[in-house]
């Protein structure tokens, strides 16, 4: 199933408010070959519906966060008229979330039941925002489409599932109308409520671009594209014209926060080139990710990823011994603890992994670490910043001979290189991982 359609998503900061919406909506409304927009909760909201589902809160302190969910809804109504078809499922999606957020205590579908409702409500607002300028819209409930497992926090997508149901639910309207939905959510085979996991709305777009066979998928967010570096943390950062899928992967996983990492996955196996824009900013064009790009050989930006764990394993038994990585692999996937950089030694083996406040992946278990050491020494170390070089066929050439001139004041506690040609990584100690990362750009970016 292929079309020629596009689907567009925009953020939190995209629809934080009636203006943010209305310059959305513009774009949209300039460009007729977007037939599905995945919206964001606004600004703010999912942070409350996070404290809502720790169950720390007393009844009064429930009351106050409903209540600062509905104020920012409330803001938005200040400036707009809900149709009768979206006032009345409105007020109920409302009536809803109250009911269960008196509740003193949710299971696991109950919490992305209560943290889906901030896509909820910013669809139904958007949908008018795109209809008072008269475009065809409607809203849409993406779990009818988006099938998952019942993995509550963090659903797999079913993508056989949800491309079928989108040709049976989604295809047929799209010829004369734009459909808002939401980003993040979905629903298991029994219809509860899922959620993809903190950040998963863009995943959502790039899921549903590739059940519409559609030929892009356009990010919203609050920057000009993706950057060379963080250009909070650099002045000198330059937008990137184009990326390769691979190179995007990279610098989604290894800290660029404009991208969710999970988003090249649909895009890549199945062809869709995706654009990062500003929608503040539309006019100034943004970053291209596609399958091939004519870029050249080196680096092209540097990512940091801080809170990172450095699991050091050691063991004489590791020595001309068999199987005693897998032992290890096994416990950690027993634990659902997946590794990003791995080093070894004779009898030796370092892994890091992801401890990141905003991390899907849990923090290192105690049980684990009991179970690993019945068979060898474990060190676990932390304050760590994993910072990732990243481009194409990197490689630690005659050009890029300063790379380890910019190292040379740093403490390198670890290095990974040439499991892939599109990065290099290594760790740092926090507290200096920011001035490893502007020395990097300054000497091997900003001369370039």
């Amino acid at each position: 199933m292929t079309s020629q359609f596009t689907v567009a998503k925009f953020g939190g900061t995209s629809v934080a408010n009636f203006e943010a919406m209305h310059r959305c909506a513009q774009i949209i409304h300039d460009d007729n070959q977007v037939r599905i927009v995945v919206v964001s909760a606004s600004a703010g909201v999912t942070n409350h519906l996070v404290t809502l589902t720790q169950q720390k809160a007393d009844l009064a302190e429930r009351k106050s966060l409903v209540k600062a969910v509905l104020d920012i809804q409330d803001a938005i109504l200040e400036k707009l008229t809900l149709d009768a078809d979206l006032a009345t499922d409105f007020s109920q999606t409302i009536s809803e979330f109250e009911q269960l957020a008196e509740l003193p205590a949710l299971s696991a579908q109950q919490c992305d039941e209560m943290l889906s409702f901030g896509e909820r409500l910013s669809s139904f607002l958007f949908t008018q925002v795109l209809r008072n300028l008269g475009v065809a819209a409607d809203r849409f409930d993406v779990r009818q489409v988006l099938k998952t497992d019942n993995q509550f926090g963090k659903a797999t997508p079913d993508v056989n599932a949800t491309a079928n149901a989108a040709e049976q639910h989604l295809m047929p309207q799209l010829a004369d109308k734009v459909l808002v939905t939401q980003g993040f959510i979905g629903s298991d085979t029994y219809g509860q409520t899922t959620t993809l996991g903190r950040g998963g709305s863009d995943y959502s777009a790039a899921l549903l671009a590739e059940a519409i066979g559609a030929q892009s998928v356009q990010i919203w967010t609050d920057v000009v594209g993706i950057f060379s570096t963080d250009p909070r943390l650099c002045k000198k950062a330059s937008p990137i014209a184009r990326l390769s899928f691979d190179e995007a992967a990279e610098m989604a996983t290894f800290g660029a926060k404009v991208l969710h990492p999970a988003t090249i996955l649909p895009a890549s196996r199945s062809g869709i080139a995706v654009f990062v824009g500003s929608s503040r900013e539309p006019q100034a064009g943004g970053t291209w990710i596609e399958k091939e790009t004519e870029s050249k050989a080196g680096i092209r930006a540097v990512t940091q990823r801080k809170n990172q764990i450095l699991l050091t394993l050691k063991s004489p038994e590791m020595l001309l011994a068999s199987g005693f990585l897998a032992r290890i692999f096994t416990i950690l996937s027993k634990y659902n603890i997946s590794v990003d950089l791995v080093t070894t030694s004779e009898i030796s083996v370092a892994i890091t992994l992801d401890n990141a406040l905003s991390s899907s992946r849990p923090e290192l278990d105690q049980a684990c670490l009991e179970e690993l050491s019945e068979f060898c020494h474990v060190t676990v170390e932390t304050n760590l910043t994993l910072v990732a070089l990243i481009g194409s066929e990197i490689q630690l050439r005659q050009h890029e001979v300063n790379f380890m001139n910019v190292l040379k004041d740093f403490n390198i506690r670890l290095i990974c290189h040439g499991a892939s040609k599109h990065n290099l990584c290594f760790l740092v100690e926090q507290g200096e991982s920011d001035e490893v990362v502007q020395s990097i750009h300054a000497q091997l970016l900003e001369a370039c």
